[in-house]
């Protein structure tokens, strides 16, 4: 299991969006127009910069992090659940993929939609659609003997329930899903972390 994790609880640095780099020119033309006189260097000027945009992004995207943003509530997956007994159960919680977890509840791995299609020999359901209609015969694979544990993709990449925004952002970018799952300290699954939603909260700050 790759997790990331939240090492500080710091609000985000200015690393999170980042700074425009201010030339010499472009401050002294700011503080050109900035009525009397201003005892305050090209340096001093960019310090204040900085420092005023740290301070925007915590006020802005401070509050953003897995912990606020996490869907708790559904079941996760067992390895030795069968394929058949695994689909209904993703069918039924409303997302495309869940968790698979072992018996302390750690998360093991993920059983998605691409990992049924990969073990059916499809691209595309539309694909897998059209081979049972054209030729029902050549689907000969026992879902109901085929347990979750052979089929999940694994290591999964889950994400402390303490993670920041940076933690969110660096999982999202490793990881091209749309759920990541989000554990406790003692790496027990919590809740899913939904892409949509993570991007959603982004556009809703001022």
């Amino acid at each position: 299991m790759n997790t990331v994790s939240s090492e500080t609880t710091d609000v985000p640095d200015s690393g999170d969006l980042d700074e425009i780099e201010l030339s010499d020119l472009d401050i002294l033309d700011a503080m050109s127009r900035i009525p009397g006189y201003l005892d305050v260097s090209t340096e001093d000027f960019r310090l204040i910069y900085h420092l005023a945009h740290t301070s925007a992004v915590e006020h802005l995207l401070g509050g953003i992090g897995a912990a606020g943003l996490l869907r708790s509530g559904m079941r996760p997956l067992t390895g030795n659940l069968h394929m058949d007994e695994a689909a209904a159960r993703i069918v039924q919680s409303g997302y495309k993929s869940l968790p698979v977890v072992d018996a302390e509840q750690r998360v093991i791995g993920m059983l998605t939609e691409t990992d049924f299609l990969r073990r059916l020999n499809a691209a595309s359901f539309l694909e897998l659609m059209l081979r049972l209609i054209t030729d029902p015969g050549s689907f000969s694979h026992r879902c109901h003997e085929t347990t979750v544990a052979e089929v999940m993709t694994t290591p999964a990449v889950t994400i402390s329930v303490d993670a920041k925004l940076r933690d969110v952002m660096a999982a999202f970018a490793r990881h091209p899903g749309r759920t990541m799952p989000v554990v406790d300290r003692q790496e027990r699954f919590t809740g899913m972390l939904l892409r949509k939603d993570f991007l959603m909260a982004l556009h809703r700050q001022p």
